[in-house]
């Protein structure tokens, strides 16, 4: 097994397979104003104990705006190219569930390049909840998933989750500053090795390793 981190090829543009492409900075200030305040109502509709009332007409004002809203809807597929420090770029779903830039349901996670591999930070609320003040065991191992596979793409060049394995070291809180980390630890022809690790204050609470598979361009 090498250790060679180079990309095997160019990475791809989504363009050329019929992908549509949105760069990170075109994105409409008002939609993101939008995401942001819709996943803080993703929050109050989970905590809520509003009364019936309040409740329905909640409901009918959601019902209306969300017909207003699907008049114009995104090809499924579209992609969002990035620009990252030091000059590198990345593209990603627009709707990932772990860091789309238009997904209100996501954390958000955005992850930066660092000398090792990528690193990001995330605080989760009771959106992510799964035991009473902890995040959801499936949560944390999607944002591992997320952390292995963009190190595995900046590091190579994209590729799918063949295994993921996580340990669940001690519980991770809620409303507590997260750190996720990954880094590539060896290639293989297009296998590519990698782990991460979430962290709070210092401390794992969990930690994958990660087998990707570089995907074959033609």
């Amino acid at each position: 097994m090498t250790v060679n981190t180079q990309p095997a090829i160019e990475r791809p543009d989504p363009r050329a397979f019929g992908l549509p492409v949105v760069e990170q900075a075109e994105i409409p200030s008002e939609l993101r104003s939008l995401v942001a305040r819709v996943h803080d109502l993703i929050d109050a509709v989970a905590n809520t104990e509003a009364d019936g009332a309040t409740l329905a007409e909640a409901a009918a004002t959601v019902e209306g705006l969300t017909g207003r809203l699907n008049v114009a809807r995104r090809q499924i597929g579209t992609m969002v190219l990035r620009e990252l420090p030091g000059g590198d770029t990345e593209y990603g779903t627009i709707t990932n569930v772990v860091s789309g830039d238009t997904n209100p349901a996501a954390p958000p996670l955005f992850l930066d390049v660092t000398e090792e591999g990528v690193r990001g930070e995330v605080t989760l609320n009771t959106v992510y909840q799964g035991p009473p003040g902890l995040v959801h065991g499936g949560w944390i191992a999607a944002m591992l998933d997320q952390a292995v596979g963009s190190a595995s793409s900046l590091a190579t060049s994209p590729g799918l989750t063949a295994r993921l394995e996580v340990d669940y070291r001690k519980p991770t809180p809620l409303f507590t500053p997260l750190e996720v980390v990954a880094r590539v630890t060896g290639t293989e022809r297009r296998k590519v090795y990698v782990t991460g690790e979430i962290r709070v204050n210092g401390e794992v609470t969990a930690e994958a390793t990660a087998l990707m598979v570089r995907v074959e361009v033609p």
